[in-house]
């Protein structure tokens, strides 16, 4: 029965090759404008995901500013500078919440490697706790140590690019080296590049840059370790707190915006976990729509064939065809041409992915010192493909029932009279 029916649908379409082929038409733009609109909205969130990923949950990020406003005598405009000591308010204000603080100092300057090749880099003093504050991941070597920092040893810490651009890729530079300003330091480690300022820098002990650069009362900012901080309410009521006690300590206002410019990377996740939803379901959205439309013409043109078949159906009535034989094949052909037209739209859309993850995937951006992606991974899972092709073969049965259940209420003598 049902491969007679089967036969049935086929020799329909068959016949309205045209017809079938509109209503494919629709169904395969469906369902490749949603699973291309999920790609490029994946592509995007990776995007941020990855660049954000420097950026360690448990940490705040303080940076010096300028005044907006005049306070205390003091005109607008004033350069706020950052001390040590800074970092020891930090842990006034929240003892529970600060665990640990990384000072940064920075000093332009010029390397040169054993074989006197030579480059002009950013050199950065910090401490043992840059390491995981800032999200990076030790390839080879050791990092800054206690020891490095106590005794101010003169050695360094390089990121992939800047290796590459002094050795060559994938060189092995532990224990070589390194001339900076006429001082040599032992390179002790590498670490992987994480799309942070720090790629093309050289890192030692802040203590060794303290005492070479007499740099010993400023910094140029604090990284600073916390728990306890990972919702935007708790960070919000350590900022102000914070912001109070400094603004006593330079003279600034309290409610000032740019004398110091503070985030926290725990209440940022929050943040960006919002905005990640709101950029994953604005995509979601319009691929929805694109399949509603695709919906929408598939019963539209199930409409317009029920109706050319009117008299057909009159006549399969009249020789006694049940109602449900009726609407079993209008459904049936609904369904068998959302889904083969469904699985070519899945594999276009899959295939178009691939093809921009090939395309700009791998695309960077040259950002002042260093590279940055600007549209990583931007494909669809599987899951997510097969799931949207099922859901537009179910949403073409049902546009298909409406049609089919009028088509089985006419009566045999008023389809048998139409034109």
């Amino acid at each position: 029965m049902f491969a007679d029916l089967f036969t049935e649908v086929l020799q329909a379409i068959n016949r309205n090759r045209l017809r079938a082929a509109a209503t494919g038409f629709a169904v395969t733009s469906g369902i490749f404008l949603l699973i291309v609109l999920l790609g490029a909205g994946n592509g995007v969130i990776h995007t941020l995901e990855k660049n954000s990923g420097s950026l360690s949950l448990d940490a705040v990020y303080i940076f010096p500013g300028r005044t907006s406003k005049p306070h205390a005598g003091y005109a607008q405009w004033r350069r706020i500078q950052l001390e040590n000591k800074d970092g020891d308010l930090a842990v006034h204000v929240a003892p529970d919440n600060v665990i640990s603080i990384s000072p940064a100092l920075s000093q332009s300057t010029v390397v040169m490697t054993e074989t006197n090749k030579v480059l002009s880099a950013s050199l950065n003093g910090t401490d043992p706790y840059f390491l995981e504050n800032m999200g990076y991941e030790l390839l080879h070597g050791r990092f800054l140590n206690k020891i490095d920092i106590m005794e101010k040893r003169k050695v360094a810490v390089l990121c992939e690019t800047l290796v590459e651009r002094l050795y060559g890729k994938g060189a092995d530079v532990v224990s070589k080296l390194l001339k900076i300003d006429g001082i040599m330091y032992r390179i002790v480690g590498v670490l992987k590049d994480n799309n942070s300022r720090y790629n093309t820098s050289v890192m030692i002990p802040h203590s060794t840059i303290e005492a070479v650069y007499n740099k010993r009362r400023y910094v140029d900012n604090l990284i600073l370790k916390t728990r306890g901080l990972e919702t935007q309410a708790s960070y919000s009521v350590f900022e102000k707190a914070y912001m109070k006690v400094m603004s006593a300590v330079h003279q600034f206002a309290p409610d000032d915006p740019t004398a110091l410019h503070m985030f926290g990377g725990g209440a940022n996740a929050e943040t960006m976990s919002v905005a990640f939803s709101a950029i994953r379901g604005a995509f979601w959205f319009l691929g929805i729509l694109t399949l509603l439309s695709g919906v929408t013409g598939v019963g539209n043109i199930m409409l317009i064939s029920v109706r050319e078949r009117t008299h057909e159906f009159g006549i399969r009535k009249a020789l006694g065809a049940a109602p449900w034989h009726i609407i079993s094949m209008v459904i049936l052909e609904s369904v068998l041409v959302t889904t083969i037209f469904g699985y070519i739209g899945m594999l276009g859309g899959i295939a178009f992915c691939e093809y921009m993850d090939y395309a700009a995937g791998s695309s960077v951006v040259d950002v002042g010192m260093q590279q940055m992606q600007y549209f990583q991974d931007p494909t669809v899972g599987i899951d997510i493909c097969i799931e949207a092709t099922l859901v537009m073969i179910f949403a073409g049965a049902i546009a298909g029932f409406f049609p089919a259940r009028k088509a089985a209420l006419i009566k045999p003598i008023e389809a048998l009279q139409a034109k």
